[in-house]
Parts: C-alpha cells; sequence; structure tokens
C-alpha cells in the first residue's frame, strides 16, 4: 500500500483522536508530511507479517512540550541525522520505520522520515495511543531496550544515548531536550522484525486513517461524529460542554495543567492533562483515566481538540475510548497506570456505549 499527500489528512485526524489530545499538532504535521510526499514520492506501508525476522525497525518521534513545538516545528534535516546516529552506533543499515506513538504530529513524523530517507514504513505503533514518557510503550513491557537512542535538533546538534534502562532513557532524554529548545527529533528502541511483531500496535495507521474517514463523512451527512467515533472504537461519549477555563504551563519539557468545563445540563467536567489528558472528572467522580483514552473532539465539526489548542469558548465532546489490551495488565498498569502520574485513585476501564 502506498501513502500519498491525499491520505495525510485523514490519517493526522484520526491519530490526533488516537492521541488523546498529545502527540502534537496534527495541522502542522500534516503539512510537514504532505510536503515530504510530495518532494519525495509516495510512502510504502507494510503490515507486520510482512516485515523480515532480521530487519531493523527504528520507531521515531518528536519529543518535548507540544506548546513549544508549535513554535519550533522541526526543520526536515533532523530525523536524518537522529537515524545516522543509529545506524553509526549498531553498525548496520535501518530498514524500517516504525511509529512511536499515535498522536498527531507525531503520526506524521514516520511519514515524514520515511518519505525522505526512501524506507517502508510499518502499519503499527508503540503505544496504540500517545503517553508522555518515552519509555511508555509496549516494547519496555518486552524488555526492549530505547538505546542506542538520537537525538537530533534544528541546529546540527545530535546527542547518541546508552543508558542502563528506559526510565533512564527518558530522564536524560528528557534533560537533553530542555537544552535543544524543548524538542527534538528522536530514534530509538532499535529492534528486529521478531521483537516488533510482538512489542507493537498493529495497523495503527490504516486505523487512524479510517477514523479520519469517519469524521470527514459524518460532517458532509450531518452525523454525531463523536458518537460515530465512539461506537467505531468501543468507547462512549463522557460529557458535552464548553470550555470554561484552561490553566497551563510547560514544565520540565512537559505541557501540565487542567482544563474545566461546563455542560450544558450545568454538570462540570475537569480534565488533567501532561501533553496528554490523563484524566476526565465529574462531579467528583473519575469517568475515565490513563491508560484508556480521554479524547475531546470540536462540538460541531468533530475534529479533535489537542491540549495546547484547547482554549476558552471551545465547544467540545469528551470521549472515553479503550486502551490496547496490554496495558490493562498489572505491567501496563504499573507503567501507564493512574498511580504512576500520582493519582491516588484506582483505574477504571471504559466500559463500551454507556455498560457497566
Amino acid at each position: 500500500m502506498l501513502i500519498d499527500a491525499d491520505d495525510v489528512a485523514d490519517i493526522a485526524r484520526g491519530a490526533a483522536i488516537l492521541g488523546a489530545g498529545g502527540g502534537g499538532d496534527p495541522y502542522l504535521g500534516r503539512l510537514l508530511a504532505e510536503n515530504a510526499i510530495e518532494r519525495h514520492g509516495p510512502v510504502t506501508l507494510v503490515g507486520l507479517a510482512d516485515v523480515p525476522d532480521d530487519a531493523l525497525v527504528v520507531p521515531v518521534g518528536i519529543m518535548g512540550a507540544p506548546t513549544v513545538i508549535v513554535e519550533k516545528p522541526p526543520a526536515g534535516h533532523e530525523f536524518g541525522h537522529a537515524l545516522a546516529g543509529i545506524e553509526s552506533a549498531l553498525g548496520r543499515p535501518v530498514t524500517h520505520i516504525a511509529c512511536l506513538e499515535a498522536g498527531g504530529l507525531n503520526s506524521m513524523t514516520p511519514l515524514i522520515t520515511a518519505a525522505t530517507a526512501g524506507l517502508p514504513l510499518i502499519d503499527a505503533d508503540g503505544m496504540g495511543r500517545a503517553f508522555p514518557e518515552l519509555q511508555m510503550v509496549l516494547p519496555t513491557l518486552d524488555g526492549i531496550p530505547a538505546s542506542p537512542m538520537a537525538m537530533a535538533d534544528e541546529k546540527g546538534n545530535r546527542v547518541v544515548l546508552e543508558t542502563v534502562d528506559n526510565p533512564w532513557s527518558e530522564r536524560l532524554a528528557r534533560s537533553a531536550t530542555v537544552d535543544m529548545g524543548c524538542s527534538a527529533c528522536i530514534a530509538l528502541y532499535p529492534m528486529s522484525g521478531v521483537q516488533a511483531r510482538t512489542g507493537l500496535v498493529p495497523e495503527t495507521l490504516t486505523l487512524a486513517g479510517r477514523l479520519g474517514r469517519l469524521v470527514t463523512e459524518c460532517r458532509a451527512e450531518h452525523r454525531d461524529a463523536a458518537a460515530a467515533i465512539a461506537e467505531e472504537m468501543g468507547g462512549r461519549v463522557l460529557f458535552t460542554g464548553k470550555v470554561v477555563d484552561v490553566a497551563r504551563r510547560t514544565e520540565g519539557g512537559f505541557a501540565k495543567g487542567t482544563a474545566r468545563l461546563v455542560g450544558f445540563d450545568s454538570s462540570e467536567m475537569l480534565l488533567k492533562f501532561q501533553n496528554e489528558h490523563l484524566v476526565a472528572e465529574s462531579d467528583g467522580h473519575v469517568l475515565a483515566s490513563v491508560p484508556d483514552l480521554v479524547a475531546v473532539l470540536d462540538a460541531d465539526t468533530g475534529e479533535p481538540v489537542t491540549t495546547e489548542a484547547m482554549r476558552y469558548g471551545f465547544r467540545v465532546v469528551v470521549l472515553g475510548l479503550p486502551c490496547h489490551h496490554r496495558w490493562r495488565t498489572p505491567e501496563g498498569l504499573a507503567l501507564v497506570g493512574p498511580g504512576y502520574f500520582g493519582y491516588d485513585h484506582e483505574y477504571v476501564p471504559i466500559a463500551p456505549h454507556g455498560k457497566g
């Protein structure tokens, strides 16, 4: 399958829904990916089953605060520079590009990299959504190391990390990212085709394209896009209302804060985020939390609303969508559950269509 410039908009829109408010600005990512494909040609998308066992698969993405990335997008050469760092460290060429996380901009960075490098892109990602820290991927559950990890910025700086474990990769890379201006292009988790088949979530980009097209179709047919997305994903609509306050700050390379919503029935919701929406509370009760997806859509258009774009006065619909099943295991919850982020409530899985 080939991905050309006409496919990019739907993939970016759908991935921004999967990104749970994080992963960067989908519109910015779309422009960069369309430009790369127009300059270098379509990207070949391959399924996990078609990746050779001895392939060298490298996921890519952008690390940093989404609020900063909007103002300081990549110049275009950074991913090639990062890939060269991985190849130098391992002494062999990269054969396949993968998506680190399903997020708006970060679903586009693999397209940009694959187009410019002339390499195939795998229809998969490391999370099935977006998370704020780089050890929060399924490869960590499989014992796959994040390093050697390469980081590159728009000035030409490159850092290659060799770390003792994945949390240390996050810690050291986050410090370097802050020094690089709170955003850096990264290539990490080099793995074989065998490892990729268990360590990546399959068909992520296909799903993103399907969700994006569903929003487009609902808008054309005057249907409820939020309800359609909830049904497609086995989730449910949690809240409909207006944004009345957003408190946002950039701290330690993250965009952190809260958003307060008032429903059209006078109920209230509080969203707590760290790059991604982590918790949705209403009247003191947790309706959804990590690792499930808390996605926010524009109530009129169905377009996903990222945490950095959230503004006073927005009319939105909040969805709760189930995460990949491996995040619901004890090991998954230890890595990405509410307790990791300092919340004292238990994880309550999203029940589909209002059940449970």
